[in-house]
């Protein structure tokens, strides 16, 4: 994708949206903090315009740009603030005038977005942003054109306003005084991916790896895709060892699967971190994941009949397969676990979730240890059709809400 940094007349119209304008910091306080510093895999300027367009700004401004930030933010939205820019500024908006050297995610922003403030009146959140409902955004944003830095701004502002500075109890994100900060603000990023709705060992277990991993993979190379691959290649090669009723079989198959498992959380931890997402990666992790499901499973059924000497296990591996793949089916086109992790997602959808997570791979290992691996057959098979039955309740009452 080619540059699209804009300074001409291609730059979009301000209108009553919402505009980030990232604004220089003072040197004195920020060390050595610059635009290309990099945090979990992206230069900082680079970050922000991702997360401000992420976040649902219409425009993402950079005020004083020096020549490096072109490259930095190639192929995002950004525009140059400049007269031609500010000269297309109609009509009342929210401008968020922003720090470059605070590190975002697109939740801290959005908040800055919903929250409700006065018009006219420059508010202040914990991360030093500086937030105002503009009547006029050009003269706004002619103050930001200057060069003046957020402590420049916050003294100018109320008297040009006519109204005292105000404290918005909210955090737009981690200020960084210097590069010795950037370790604790990926870390802030990192903790923010976990979803709400995680089961308890995957949040308190699985997720603390998974993390660790992705904190040093996303400065490399390796694509979310990449992880997809190397997951189910591992979860797949983990399904023959359900074919032994030994143990220790099965513990290494257990073991196995629950790799795939932590492997997997590493791919939408990486694509959310650089901004990498896309509806490909998504139905590649999905399905990916369901048929390391499916060959797990149909090797437990394959088990279960070499250690009965009859095929009547069949039947319930049978029922227990189509069942999850059905579930599964149905969860991917009604988009349950998206309504899941909304901010004011219902009961029902965070049941389904609760429901769905991965914490069952524990129960396998339990049963592992004792060679009896295959009883997770049987209860898969119980609980299939009730499973469709909660995700069909759950997406009557979306349709209905």
């Amino acid at each position: 994708m080619g540059a699209r940094l804009s300074t001409t007349l291609d730059a979009p119209a301000v209108s009553g949206d919402a505009v980030l304008v990232v604004l220089p910091t003072d040197t004195e306080s920020t060390k050595d903090v610059t635009a290309d510093t990099p945090v979990a895999g992206l230069p900082l300027l680079r970050r922000i315009a991702l997360a401000g367009a992420r976040a649902g700004f219409s425009t993402v401004m950079i005020a004083r740009p020096r020549p490096r930030d072109r490259a930095i933010v190639a192929g995002t939205d950004a525009t140059v603030l400049t007269a031609e820019t500010m000269s297309r500024a109609v009509g009342p908006c929210r401008i968020v005038l922003f720090p470059e050297n605070v590190v975002p995610n697109p939740q801290s922003l959005r908040r800055l977005l919903d929250v409700p403030v006065e018009r006219d009146t420059p508010y202040v959140d914990r991360s030093t942003a500086i937030v105002v409902e503009a009547s006029d955004p050009s003269f706004v944003l002619t103050l930001a054109a200057r060069g003046a830095t957020p402590l420049e701004l916050r003294a100018t502002l109320p008297a040009r306003l006519g109204a005292p500075e105000a404290q918005l109890d909210v955090r737009s994100g981690f200020a960084l005084g210097g590069v010795a900060d950037v370790p604790a603000a990926e870390t802030w990023l990192l903790r923010s991916l976990i979803k709400p709705n995680e089961g308890f060992m995957s949040r308190h277990f699985e997720r603390r790896i998974s993390l660790a991993l992705t904190r040093r993979l996303v400065k490399t190379g390796v694509t979310p895709n990449a992880m997809t691959i190397v997951s189910v290649a591992i979860g797949l090669a983990g399904a023959p060892f359900f074919l032994s009723s030994s143990p220790l079989y099965q513990v290494v198959g257990a073991l196995l699967f629950l790799t795939h498992s932590i492997l997997d959380g590493c791919d939408g931890e990486i694509a959310r971190l650089k901004f990498l997402e896309s509806n490909g990666g998504a139905v590649l992790d999905f399905w990916g994941d369901n048929v390391v499901h499916a060959a797990v499973f149909v090797s437990l059924t394959l088990g279960w009949v070499i250690y009965a000497g009859s095929l009547w296990p069949l039947g319930i591996g049978a029922f227990a397969v189509m069942g999850t793949a059905l579930a599964a089916a149905a969860v991917w086109r009604r988009g349950v676990l998206a309504w899941a992790v909304e901010e004011h997602a219902s009961a029902r959808a965070r049941l389904v979730a609760t429901i769905a997570h991965r914490d069952f791979i524990y129960v396998i290992l339990g049963l592992a240890l004792f060679g009896q691996a295959r009883w997770f057959i049987a209860v898969t098979a119980v609980g299939a059709l009730p499973f469709l039955g909660v995700v069909a309740w759950v997406s009557r009452g979306r349709s209905a809400a």
